[in-house]
């Protein structure tokens, strides 16, 4: 930038002083021997656009007053001029400012978003100038749209005031030269008040739009999930096999409530709604103590769930791969939390009943009193969650997979291997989700959620299993029993 003193056009031109620029006209220096100049800073010097250029080294300027009228003179003008004339522009017929090197920028700034309902180089209906789409009823520019809708929500309109009694041409020329008329042609051309929005009803319109967006931005977040990466070939023939071995394991199959039976105080007998949750109430506290008849219908299906969590595990040739101590940690870890896994998934709002093994419904006290405890409380809490999850067979499957190879069990050995198996059917479980598109919210990790429930299944049942030996006879435990669930 280029200094210069404060006010050439205003500088006293008498006296006896003198001016110059110095360094290659980076600063300006004015000294001073008469009284009518003052102290004198460096001040911008603003050029014209023929003149923002770089002064070089050799240019010199000079102002005279000793002898004779004060002159300028420089490289750019060839002539001397005197300083009193300085702001007169006819004194400078070589200096001609040139702004076609501006002119893109100006394009530039004239082009803005059109929509597409407008017909080309369509005008506003106001001033004529070039619209830029429909505002308040009218098309209209963006200086129309913004003076109407200032008059109105400032209430200028009454302030108002033609000087030719209310006959101005309002053109895009003499638009801002009279308000009044400008504004009665607003009007006249059809723009409506009653759309210009006050503060209130701006800042509500305002939060609509933002939730609008909000809510487009989900529908997107959504929609980006459902395309997400689907199951590759190599992944459906592992959803296959497990779906296969879940199946394969799974007593009654998707037959269960046809085939079950319920448990009353008399025993297992045959469905009928009313004997439902009429088991015997003497015992009290319900779940303080065991009910060794209950406890002894459980024990009768206790030993062929077992065996069909291990005739699944089996057939996941992964596990089969493993050593065979890491496979009993294994076995022994889930066995539970597979088998509350299997009960939950057939939960039955009607009769709120879970279904054991595929044939043994009873209510939530009866699986109490029965020996779980409140752990009958957290199986049947889960089974209430599941039920609005609408799993299929493959989905429970894998879940029942992602549960037995879960490579923190105390004692593992192949940890490393174990985690890689298990990170296959979860990445495959994964896309399976996508392609099955549930209206569930966030589905996935609420899912994953579930997985954190069961292990606490399967925690709190090994301290209510040490309760149990104590309560009941040791002949009521089957050998299986004892072997999964003994340390």
């Amino acid at each position: 930038m280029n200094y210069c003193i404060p006010d050439m056009y205003e500088m006293p031109h008498t006296g006896v002083g003198s001016y110059s620029v110095q360094g290659g006209g980076e600063y300006c220096m004015y000294s001073d021997e008469g009284s009518g100049y003052g102290n004198c800073e460096p001040q911008p010097l603003h050029h014209p656009p023929c003149m923002e250029q770089a002064w070089s080294p050799s240019q010199h300027y000079s102002c005279s007053y000793a002898a004779g009228p004060s002159v300028f003179k420089s490289e750019f003008c060839s002539m001397e001029v005197p300083l009193s004339h300085f702001h007169q522009p006819e004194y400078f017929p070589e200096i001609k400012p040139e702004f076609s090197h501006l002119r893109w920028m100006q394009s530039a700034h004239r082009k803005g978003y059109i929509p597409s309902y407008l017909d080309k180089d369509e005008l506003c209906v106001v001033c004529g100038d070039k619209a830029t789409g429909y505002h308040y009823r009218c098309i209209t520019c963006e200086g129309c749209k913004g003076f109407f809708r200032r008059t109105i929500q400032k209430n200028l309109n009454p302030t108002y005031a033609c000087k030719y009694e209310g006959k101005c041409v309002i053109d895009k020329v003499t638009r801002n030269q009279c308000q009044e008329c400008r504004f009665k042609k607003c009007i006249a051309v059809g723009m409506a008040t009653d759309l210009v929005l006050d503060d209130s009803k701006r800042l509500a319109k305002r939060k609509l739009i933002e939730e609008n967006r909000e809510r487009r931005r989900r529908e997107e977040l959504q929609k980006t999930a459902w395309d997400r990466l689907e199951p590759t070939q190599e992944e459906w023939d592992l959803i296959r096999m497990v779906t296969e071995a879940h199946m394969a394991t799974n007593a009654q199959g998707n037959h269960w409530k046809q085939k079950r039976k319920f448990l009353s105080a008399a025993g297992v007998k045959e469905a009928k709604p009313e004997d439902i949750g009429q088991a015997s109430t003497d015992n009290a506290p319900e779940g303080s103590k065991v009910d060794i008849e209950a406890f002894s219908q459980f024990t009768k299906i206790i030993t062929p769930a077992i065996t069909r969590v291990v005739d699944f595990a089996k057939k996941l040739p992964m596990f089969c791969e493993l050593p065979c101590e890491d496979q009993i940690i294994l076995l022994k870890g889930c066995c539970m939390e597979i088998m509350s896994l299997r009960a939950a998934v057939r939960y039955d709002p009607e009769s709120e009943t879970l279904t054991l093994n595929g044939e043994m419904a009873v209510t939530r006290g009866q699986l109490k009193n029965g020996g779980l405890g409140v752990v009958s409380d957290a199986i049947f809490d889960l089974g209430v969650s599941l039920s609005s999850f609408n799993l299929d067979d493959s989905e429970v499957a894998l879940l029942q997979a992602v549960i037995l190879l879960s490579s923190d069990r105390p004692g593992l050995t192949s940890v490393e291997r174990i985690e890689r198996c298990q990170e296959e059917f979860l990445l495959a479980f994964e896309h399976y989700i996508n392609y099955r598109k549930h209206k569930v919210a966030h589905f996935w990790p609420k899912l994953l959620m579930k997985v954190t429930d069961l292990r606490m299944i399967g925690t709190c049942h090994a301290s209510r299993f040490l309760h149990m030996k104590v309560e009941c006879p040791t002949e009521l435990f089957p050998p299986l029993f004892l072997e999964v669930f003994e340390d």
